[in-house]
């Protein structure tokens, strides 16, 4: 079954999850807010997509940080910030078993499913 990751209030979440309810793709979701993030699962992430991909830049979580956070983040210190703060985490991250994708794009997943 996919798994979609990510928290509830987030617009791109909400896209997401319309989106594949409207195509009847089952899916469950995990609430990075509720249930946190296991540190394995994350580190198997970043393996595969790069920690990059995976922190958001862009958002609120981001700019709270201290700059001397930001300006020096690399590989552990991402990995500590998306454990401790997990909606830091770019939305969704759409599991589908053998490979994940970050973010939403309706062509995507258009192609996906």
């Amino acid at each position: 079954m996919v798994k979609i990751y990510g928290i509830p209030n987030c617009d791109t979440m909400k896209k997401a999850r319309k989106w594949l309810e409207a195509n009847g793709v089952e899916y469950e979701f995990h609430d990075f807010k509720k249930l946190g993030l296991d540190e394995n699962r994350l580190r198997g992430w970043v393996k595969e997509l790069g920690w990059e991909t995976l922190l958001n830049r862009r958002g609120m979580i981001w700019r709270k940080l201290s700059d001397e956070v930001k300006n020096n983040i690399d590989e552990a210190s991402a990995i500590r910030v998306m454990l401790e703060t997990p909606s830091i985490i770019k939305r969704p991250v759409l599991d589908l078993g053998d490979h994940r994708i970050v973010g939403y794009s309706e062509k995507q997943y258009s192609e996906l499913f």
